[in-house]
């Protein structure tokens, strides 16, 4: 139902039009809805038909309607704009410099139109041969897992050549690091090259962590890069236009290959896929090069490419370990020694199926042949001198320590040991601690008489040596000056006389 006004209101909203009030701001003064003022307007034309219009049509529209507030100021304005000014500091000016009455959303409003953003020119990349290589994993289409017996959509992982759009397939259950390294491995051997920079998006298995300026690549991937000789460089993160090679031709793949098809297991999808690239990827007329994707690849490529290296890559473990306060690090509840100057230090162990490597400050520290569960592995450059890691070592360490001190002390020491068995290595050390306050003289001589007495025991050996200490004639202390000992001085003139 339509809403008549009044006469008086009728004038009211003509006189407030006159002065070029905007619509929004009649309806705040008068409480009248602005749809309702707009039908006063003068300036206001019906609709026309809706009809296919161009830009010009959609201008000529724009113009019918009610003008701006802010258009006798739209060079000021857009001048601000420039400069960076936010709306708030440019309605402020306004107010301040041009006497501006209107209020706060009138400016933002209109700002928003000159801001309108003009189209930019997109980038084009280009690409030489050999240069690089996209890779990327894509959703595959559902397939039933042997092991689990469900209907499961696996990941294919694709690997672009850029220049010529070559592709290497290769689907599978999960996107860790060993199947993704093999994947890059299967896919160099198939092109019979290796590409000088891969270019990946920031998966977990290459991408340590992903950053816009300085990427962390993951060790692993990192010494892969370096056995096959190519450069990992890490795509932007939010940035899908730095692969749009692979990005592109993963939508190809599932439309074309993938999109309404099911597999019994993961071996007939991947037989499907190679069969796919054989017979219909590689012999199509690629949209950018125009040229077969096949033989563009074997004509400019694939002589570009590195060789590819003799052997392929030996897969490994990365994990950072503590050192134990026993001086070891524990790997598949194994045991390998560190350096003692490392007890608490975080280093970095590489290991395999063979051997295991420690490294600290990027300096490898040990090389072990890989230990059972619950056993050790110990370099003797490892352990202190005097806290050696076997029992024999340690042995060795005490009758060292005995034959210093003297024959007697290693001939008790030797006696006790074949007496007491391993019971006889904390008697040892007591001998030793005996130096601490004794001569070793007189503890030598004291372990003479025990091993005489067949005295194996701590605390009749610690007599023997006070005893010793005790019948032992009292040195007095030498002295300087008495009243009985004449001066230096004295003996000097006497030899001038």
């Amino acid at each position: 139902m339509v809403n008549y006004l009044k006469m008086a209101d009728k004038q009211r909203i003509q006189a407030l039009l006159e002065l070029g009030w905007s619509h929004r701001r009649i309806q705040r003064e008068t409480g009248i809805d602005r749809k309702t003022v707009a039908r006063y307007d003068p300036r206001r034309q019906p609709k026309s038909a809706k009809v296919s219009t161009g830009p010009s049509a959609n201008a000529a529209r724009a113009s019918t309607g009610s003008q701006s507030v802010c258009e006798p100021y739209r060079d000021i304005i857009e001048a601000s704009v420039a400069k960076g000014l936010t709306a708030q500091r440019i309605w402020q000016d306004l107010k301040e410099d041009h006497y501006f009455t209107h209020e706060y959303a009138s400016v933002k409003r209109f700002i928003r139109t000159v801001k309108r953003r003009r189209p930019e020119v997109a980038a084009v990349m280009e690409h030489p041969p050999g240069e690089e290589a996209q890779v990327d994993f894509f959703q595959g289409p559902v397939t039933l897992d042997s092991e689990s017996g469900r209907w499961r959509r696996p990941w294919v992982f694709r690997m672009v050549l850029s220049c010529c759009g070559h592709s290497y397939e290769e689907p599978m259950w999960r996107q860790d690091k060993v199947s993704f390294i093999r994947a890059h491995e299967n896919a160099f051997l198939d092109f019979c090259g290796v590409p000088r920079t891969v270019r990946l998006d920031n998966l977990k298995a290459g991408v340590a962590r992903a950053c816009l300026y300085d990427p962390d690549i993951s060790e692993l991937y990192a010494a892969f890069a370096r056995h096959w000789g190519f450069v990992p460089l890490p795509a932007r993160p939010h940035h899908p236009q730095e692969q749009g090679v692979v990005e592109r031709s993963g939508s190809y793949l599932k439309s074309n290959a993938l999109k309404g098809r099911k597999f019994d297991n993961l071996e007939e999808l991947d037989a499907f896929l190679k069969r796919w690239n054989r017979t219909v990827a590689r012999v199509r007329i690629h949209g950018r090069t125009r040229k077969q994707v096949y033989t563009h690849f074997l004509e400019v490529e694939k002589p570009a490419l590195k060789c590819p290296p003799a052997e392929r890559f030996s897969l490994f473990e990365v994990g950072t370990r503590t050192v134990h306060p026993d001086g070891y690090v524990e790997v598949d509840r194994a045991y390998y020694s560190a350096p003692d100057r490392l007890l608490g230090e975080q280093v970095k162990v590489h290991w395999d199926d063979r051997l295991v490597r420690i490294y600290h400050d990027g300096q490898c520290i040990g090389v072990y042949t890989k230990a059972p569960a619950g056993t050790f592995r110990t370099l003797d450059e490892h352990r202190p001198a005097h806290k050696p890691a076997r029992q024999k070592a340690y042995q060795e360490n005490l009758l060292t320590k005995a034959e210093h001190i003297g024959e007697r002390a290693l001939n008790w020491a030797r006696a006790a040991i074949e007496e007491r068995d391993v019971r006889a290595y904390r008697l040892l050390q007591g001998m030793i601690s005996l130096t601490r306050k004794h001569p070793k003289e007189r503890v030598d001589w004291a372990c003479g008489i025990a091993l005489e007495r067949r005295l194996f025991r701590h605390k009749p050996l610690r007599r023997l040596v006070e005893q010793a200490a005790a019948q032992a004639p009292v040195q007095l202390p030498l002295i300087q000056s008495h009243e009985i000992i004449r001066d230096l001085s004295e003996y000097a003139k006497e030899i001038r006389v």
